[in-house]
């Protein structure tokens, strides 16, 4: 397996540094032949290349079997190129999966749950990636701005599809999640598709939930979820608050999925406060980077990167519980070494 790595801004080489031996690891003792090819992307890549993607990236991209990004501080680059954004769109990796459940040994207010958020990636109410010729906002006078929002019955079948293929493997059940009462016309579509799309499955249970009621559902139980399918600004609030409640952001894994392209990627931002510190938890990373051997052995069937995959997890949960973690999570230990330790329990 081919790999491209592009560690990013922030805390994103430091978490890199430390999720690649857990990687090579589970490569050695699965036998997976993983080869990983690194470059540059964000300030680095701006200071070096005068951009912060090079085109070239793409077609690297293209011919390696995965891609792993790490945390980029696109907000930082006005007139640049969002390489987040930059990869989705030109990989159409229009599924955003992020799975959240809880640790033993990390105490939380919630009671235990396991649920994935699926959110549609490629349009909505981003305004980098929706429109052909460019940005979807304008500012209309210097007082006035409009934002378009882009929906299309194309985007929603495939993300309800990938959110039922999903749960068919889990507890088939799966979440609707909306604003149809406002935005009637938009997210009535989304709903059509969801419903359309779930009428092929019917041995999964479905509910429908308003956006602002499903935040309160989320924190009073939510252990009631399985899989949440959602639209695009919805679903990355919503991950992000479903991360949260299992205890830290850095537990947090996210893959980027396409039919033919898929892409790793911690749910958090670039940390910049603690950057060069060794101080970030680097599961984020790890776990995404789990994801994407996932992806690949379902999608090539090879059953040696699904086991990996697990394994990678089954360690997280071992480390978890035995505090072999960062101090965001109760441990004691720094970026670095929690990388170490990971990938000892692995080649054990």
């Amino acid at each position: 397996m081919k790999l491209l790595v592009l560690p990013g801004d922030g805390i994103g080489p430091e978490i890199t540094a430390a999720a690649l031996p857990a990687l090579r690891a589970v490569s050695q003792r699965f036998d997976l032949g993983i080869d990983v090819a690194q470059d540059l992307v964000g300030h680095d890549s701006l200071r070096k290349h005068g951009t912060t993607v090079r085109p070239e990236l793409l077609e690297l991209a293209r011919r390696a079997d995965g891609l792993v990004l790490g945390p980029t501080a696109a907000f930082e680059f006005p007139g640049e190129i969002n390489p987040s954004m930059f990869f989705r769109k030109k990989l159409d990796l229009y599924a955003n999966i992020r799975p959240s459940r809880t640790y033993e040994g990390i105490p939380t207010r919630f009671g235990a749950f396991d649920l994935i958020v699926v959110r549609e990636n490629t349009e909505g109410f981003y305004a980098d990636r929706n429109m052909e010729s460019g940005g979807s906002e304008m500012l209309v006078t210097p007082d006035l701005v409009v934002s378009l929002r882009r929906i299309t019955r194309k985007c929603c079948e495939r993300i309800a599809r990938a959110a039922f293929e999903l749960a068919v493997g889990r507890n088939k059940h799966v979440t609707f999640v909306h604003k149809g009462n406002v935005l009637k016309m938009g997210d009535g579509m989304f709903l059509e598709e969801c419903r359309k799309v779930g009428r092929e499955f019917p041995q999964v249970k479905t509910d429908e939930i308003i956006v602002d009621a499903m935040m309160a559902h989320a924190v009073r139980n939510p252990r009631r979820f399985d899989v949440i399918v959602t639209t695009n600004m919805f679903g990355d609030i919503l991950s992000d608050l479903t991360a949260e409640l299992s205890g830290s952001l850095g537990l947090a894994g996210s893959i980027n999925a396409g039919d033919t392209h898929a892409m790793a990627q911690a749910s958090h931002g670039t940390a910049p406060d603690i950057a060069g510190k060794n101080l970030a938890n680097p599961f984020s990373m790890v776990l995404s980077m789990a994801l994407l051997l996932d992806w690949h052995g379902r999608r090539q069937k090879l059953k040696a990167f699904t086991n990996a995959a697990v394994a990678i997890e089954k360690a997280v949960e071992a480390a978890v519980a035995a505090r072999e973690t960062t101090s965001d999570i109760g441990g004691k230990l720094g970026t670095a070494e929690t990388g170490a330790a990971l990938a000892k329990r692995l080649r054990a």
